[in-house]
């Protein structure tokens, strides 16, 4: 059997349930750190609840997604998750999810484990959505999902700190309300409101003009000139600020 012959009679096999995401439907893409549970508190003894260590490698990591080929209007990053906003016409590799999925879990893969100096694990899926509004809805749920994370992270250490164990921390927060969880923190002399909001609401990465000052080789004379550049952003919106923020991003492509 020729090569030619051989390569359309398996190609088919790899390539018969490709999906692509159809046009004019936005794709949002998360990823999330495989097993990083016990790489944060086990092998690499990350400070708990949150560590300004582990907070700057996502960050870092997240910047990289965006600089890699695909044009992505906003990141999004809390816990070991990160959430990418793709431009509405991205048409890169024919909108295949396999490839977005594949190529994105290996870029954060690597770029992660490079910056932690030990093999880290992503893993990645598309989330397809149909309208501006559903866009704007799936960044609140995961704006809202970082405060009740960081809610629930705060309380379990402050009672693990206090002596309980694993077992018996987790079920004392098993029952209790926002407003109970707010009042043992206050107990344990935290007020949640003052936690940093990087922890309660996640950390957005945003593209920004910024000016450049340079200089004309042919003529000398002074210059400026604009620039796209990534900037994180650790005091993100609250609610429906938050909201209106996303719809900006998607309407202007800035926040």
């Amino acid at each position: 059997m020729k090569f030619d012959e051989l390569d359309r009679k398996m190609r088919v096999f790899e390539t018969s349930h490709d999906h692509c995401v159809l046009p004019g439907l936005h794709i949002v893409a998360r990823l999330d750190g495989r097993s990083f549970t016990r790489l944060t508190r086990e092998v690499c003894r990350f400070e708990a609840p949150f560590d300004v260590r582990f907070r700057d490698l996502m960050v870092e990591t997240t910047r990289h997604l965006m600089e890699t080929g695909f044009r992505i209007r906003y990141g999004y990053t809390q816990s070991d998750e990160i959430s990418l906003l793709f431009h509405r016409d991205e048409d890169s590799f024919g909108r295949k999810s396999r490839k977005i999925n594949s190529v994105l879990a290996g870029e954060a893969s690597a770029k992660f484990s490079l910056l932690l100096g030990r093999v880290a694990c992503f893993d990645c899926r598309v989330c397809e959505l149909p309208t501006p509004e559903l866009v704007v809805d799936y960044f609140r749920w995961r704006n809202e999902d970082a405060h009740r994370n960081a809610l629930n992270a705060h309380c379990y250490w402050a009672l693990r700190h206090d002596g309980a164990g694993a077992g018996a921390a987790a079920a004392k927060l098993a029952g209790l309300s926002v407003a109970d969880k707010n009042e043992l923190l206050f107990r344990h002399g935290t007020n949640f409101n003052t936690v940093p909001e990087w922890q309660r609401r996640g950390i957005g990465v945003c593209w920004r003009e910024v000016t450049m000052p340079g200089r004309d080789p042919r003529t000398g004379r002074d210059t400026t000139t604009l620039r796209r550049e990534l900037h994180p952003d650790f005091e993100l919106p609250m609610k429906d600020e938050y909201s209106a923020f996303i719809a900006r991003i998607l309407e202007t492509g800035a926040a």
